[in-house]
């Protein structure tokens, strides 16, 4: 095991001093990163090498720099953003849009679009780029299945049926991608080779799951389920190991794995932390306030900064379905404290 950095090490020793006492925080939004654009957002995605944040707003996707908290690019033309992934060495990302049920290719140095692709599903929602079988793996929310695509030569080689309608996935890296069936609370894990289904495992007693992560070097899922619990399951046989609360309107999971600690964006107004003292242990550290409908959530996890989108809502009481404000729309930057 590597020895953990210095910088490590304070973010652990400051987490153990606010473990019981929510009244204070580990953590701190230092940035509000103001984007134009008064639509409605959904995934988010930190390209870590690159520095890069890649935010989805309605029918555009924006290019953040990172240190800088500045828009440097923006790819347009999309209709109904949902996901976006990318392929680095290829100078490739892929962003899904539900409305007209395609992957809309581009290139990451100029941000030109290259190719919009039909998928062979319905409201294409999650997206994931898995490195170990180089494919893009398209999740469609309406239609239960999957399209799997070359990344290198943008070719539809399958489809994968499912036993539910997928959210949120993840890769191990090895061959098997994982993600939530928010229909039938459980997690599907499928071979990233043969394109079959290997295993649905029940995430009982956690209910319509969404978000999800995974810590690869101790092969542990966190799924955050609409039920305000987050599951912490077995990568390798599907058990459940413990179940942890976190907030109201749960919807997006991130996991950094120097820090060993596990996040659920809450759209009710805050981010639970969720600390991996071991395989089999762990603890709420802290709810971080945010804002409402700061939901969905994205971790770099070369320099820990948590990113959560947003925007302000008008507040008048006895308004069933508040309007967003314009030009409101931010992303939280939020960075542990030493």
């Amino acid at each position: 095991m590597k020895k953990l950095s210095i910088f490590v090490i304070g973010i652990l020793l400051v987490g153990s001093a606010f473990a019981g006492n929510e009244t204070k925080t580990a953590y701190k939004i230092v940035n509000k990163i103001h984007l134009q654009g008064d639509e409605k957002w959904d995934y988010l995605f930190s390209d870590d090498a690159a520095g890069l944040l890649y935010v989805s707003h309605g029918n555009m996707v924006q290019v953040v720099d990172e240190a800088k908290g500045e828009m440097v690019g923006k790819i347009e033309g999309l209709n109904g953003v949902h996901g976006i992934a990318i392929a680095p060495a290829l100078n490739k990302g892929f962003i899904s849009t539900k409305n007209d049920n395609s992957v809309t290719i581009f290139d990451t140095k100029t941000y030109k679009v290259i190719q919009k692709l039909e998928v062979t599903g319905k409201s294409p929602d999650a997206i994931l780029f898995d490195k170990f079988s180089q494919k893009v793996f398209v999740f469609n929310g309406h239609s239960d299945n999957v399209t799997v695509l070359n990344a290198e030569t943008n070719a539809i080689v399958a489809t994968i049926a499912l036993p539910g309608n997928p959210e949120f996935s993840a890769t191990d890296g090895k061959g098997r991608i994982y993600a939530n069936l928010e229909s039938k609370s459980s997690i599907v894990v499928i071979n990233a080779t043969t394109f079959k289904v290997e295993n649905v495992w029940p995430l009982a007693p956690g209910e319509e799951p969404t978000g999800l992560a995974l810590d690869n070097e101790n092969h542990r899922l966190f799924s955050v389920c609409a039920n305000k619990l987050m599951v912490v399951v077995d990568a390798e046989t599907g058990k459940v190991i413990t179940t942890l609360p976190t907030g109201e309107k749960t919807d997006g999971a991130a996991f950094d794995p120097s820090l060993k600690c596990a996040y659920s964006s809450n759209g009710a107004g805050t981010v639970t932390v969720v600390k991996e003292e071991n395989k089999d242990t762990f603890a709420v550290l802290e709810n971080i306030p945010t804002l409402k409908g700061a939901k969905t959530i994205a971790v770099n996890k070369k320099t820990h900064h948590i990113y959560v989108p947003t925007a302000e809502y008008d507040a008048t009481p006895g308004v069933e379905k508040p309007k967003m404000l314009p030009g409101s729309f931010v992303v939280l930057d939020i960075v542990p404290q030493l």
